[in-house]
This record gives C-alpha cells, sequence and structure tokens, in this order.
C-alpha cells in the first residue's frame, strides 16, 4: 500500500470518529469523561438475591413468595421463616436527580447550573456502576434496572429529553427490597416533605444516600444593598432594600437546614454529602461511589 494511500485511510478514519463523536450528547461525553478519572475496581458485596451459598433465616413478611419459605426452620417455632442466600450478581442501583425549576439557577456565567451539575454526576455514576457490571435505573421514568453501553445511553437520552421526573421530590415507586437508591438534589425543601420520601423508601429495606447540590451563592448569600429575589417554583417575589442585613440569619437558617438533613439520612442509615457547583465534579463522584462500594448492614 502505497504512503498517500495510508494517508487516505486515516483522514477517512479521522473523519469517521470526527463524526461518531459528534453523534453524542455533550452531557455523556462530559460524563464519561469525569468517571474516567474516578474508575476503579468493584469488589463483590453481599446481598440478598438469587443464589446457592446460604446466607440466613429472616421471618416471612407479606410480599414474600411462599416458595421462599423453609419449612424445616418455621417447625421449629411458630413465626414462618424464611431462607435467604447469597447474591453475587449486579444489584439494581437506581438513580434520581432533581430537574425542578430551582436546579436552574446559577449565580454567575461562569458556573454551571445546579441541574447541569446534577445530570453530569448522575451520568458519571451511572458509567462508573455500569463499567462495574452493577444494573442501574433512572428512577421515576418506569425504566428497568439494565447495564451495558446502551443502558447509558438510554439514561442520557432520557435527562436530555426531559423525559425524568421534573419534581423537587421522586414520586411514590416501588422499588425491589434491599436495593441502593441515589438521591441527588438541593433538598431545599421542607425537612418534614423530604423525610416522608426518604422514610418510605427504607421502610423497603432500601439503603441510600443525599447529594444535595448547592450554588455557592445559596451557602454564602455574598450579595450586597438592593436585590430582589425571584421564587422559582411559584414561591413569589421579595425585595430587601440591604441584603447584607439579613446574611447571618440567612446562614444560620441554611446551617440548621443542612444539620437537619444529616440528621434524617442518619435516622434511616442512609449517608449525605454536599457538592457547591463551584467544585469539581469529581469529588462528589468518588464520594458517591465509595458508599455504594461499602457491604450494605441488611
Amino acid at each position: 500500500m502505497s504512503s498517500s494511500d495510508t494517508s487516505s485511510r486515516r483522514r477517512a478514519v479521522h473523519h469517521e470518529a470526527e463524526g461518531l463523536a459528534a453523534t453524542l450528547p455533550p452531557l455523556l461525553v462530559a460524563a464519561e469523561r469525569v468517571a474516567a478519572t474516578v474508575a476503579q475496581g468493584v469488589h463483590g458485596r453481599r446481598r440478598v438475591g438469587t443464589g446457592e451459598t446460604f446466607w440466613q433465616f429472616r421471618r416471612y413478611q407479606g410480599g414474600d413468595s411462599a416458595q421462599m419459605i423453609d419449612w424445616r426452620q418455621s417447625a421449629k417455632a411458630d413465626p414462618l421463616y424464611v431462607r435467604e442466600t447469597e447474591w453475587e450478581a449486579a444489584q439494581s442501583v437506581w438513580l434520581w436527580r432533581d430537574a425542578s425549576p430551582s436546579m436552574d439557577y446559577r449565580s454567575a456565567r461562569s458556573l454551571p447550573t445546579k441541574a447541569n451539575r446534577a445530570d453530569l454526576v448522575t451520568l458519571a455514576l451511572a458509567s462508573l456502576l455500569l463499567r462495574a457490571s452493577e444494573r442501574v435505573a433512572l428512577l421515576g421514568t418506569g425504566m428497568k434496572p439494565s447495564s451495558g453501553r446502551i443502558t447509558l445511553n438510554r439514561l442520557a437520552a432520557l435527562i436530555e429529553g426531559g423525559q425524568a421526573s421534573t419534581g423537587s421530590l421522586p414520586v411514590g415507586e416501588r422499588l425491589p427490597r434491599h436495593a441502593r437508591v441515589i438521591l441527588i438534589g438541593d433538598f431545599l425543601v421542607p425537612l418534614e416533605d423530604l423525610r416522608a420520601t426518604v422514610g418510605a423508601l427504607a421502610s423497603r429495606s432500601l439503603r441510600g444516600h443525599l447529594l444535595q447540590v448547592l450554588d455557592p451563592a445559596e451557602e454564602t448569600l455574598p450579595f450586597g444593598g438592593r436585590v430582589r429575589f425571584e421564587g422559582p417554583e411559584e414561591e413569589g417575589d421579595i425585595l430587601f432594600g440591604r441584603v447584607e442585613s439579613i446574611r447571618v440569619d440567612y446562614r444560620e437558617e441554611m446551617t440548621r437546614h443542612h444539620r437537619g438533613l444529616e440528621a434524617l439520612a442518619r435516622q434511616v442509615g442512609w449517608t449525605f454529602t454536599t457538592h457547591r457547583t463551584d467544585r469539581p465534579p469529581q469529588t462528589p463522584l468518588l464520594s458517591l461511589f465509595l458508599a455504594l462500594s461499602e457491604i450494605p448492614d441488611v
């Protein structure tokens, strides 16, 4: 083959590669790049599921299949007992990110919106989990947990196409017991509302993590002088003549809310992390990945 033929072939491959890259959503490309910096191996985790290795007996619960009952163990006492085995296959991880109007906020053009950062971390985490052969689904879309590259592409399409949940909190959805749940949002909602949502999930023996995404201005209130704040979710507007006069009270209220979120997560055995959009996305991604890599206490 002549040198000119070789050069032509290289140019053709280069153009084909550029064309392929152009078809990928920018968000997905960015998520894959972030995930690549955090990628690491995942060790197997003990969990309930289909398998041959005995793990434990537990009392029969409504919704359990009668085929799971161990009649020999149950004959030793009044309650019925279920025989559970270990599952060493992929575990289902359900992801949810807040897509409500409050997530569109950013205090400076140099910063991403909270929604953009939440979407980026969601897809990057999905990429890491799928590389580890886990099964992933997007909560609130009716999507069933699956694995493989096609799953990541589908997640990106659902998010960028606006087909995912748009509320400040996930809607009630019956998930399989012992699954894992990741909720990502600003959580600037009444604690009682969030407690009801998380409590309903935790009651199904679901372990989870809350990642709060905030713009730096929402933590520090750096503004001064006459400022009008507009409620993005029909809360109404409010005008302050000297906004710096409320800065101390505002920061104290944010601290109380933060502590309330920490306590809420701790009460149900979940974990909680805060992330600011002026900081690298790799930090919360690593935190989430490590939290999911821990062996659940069931």
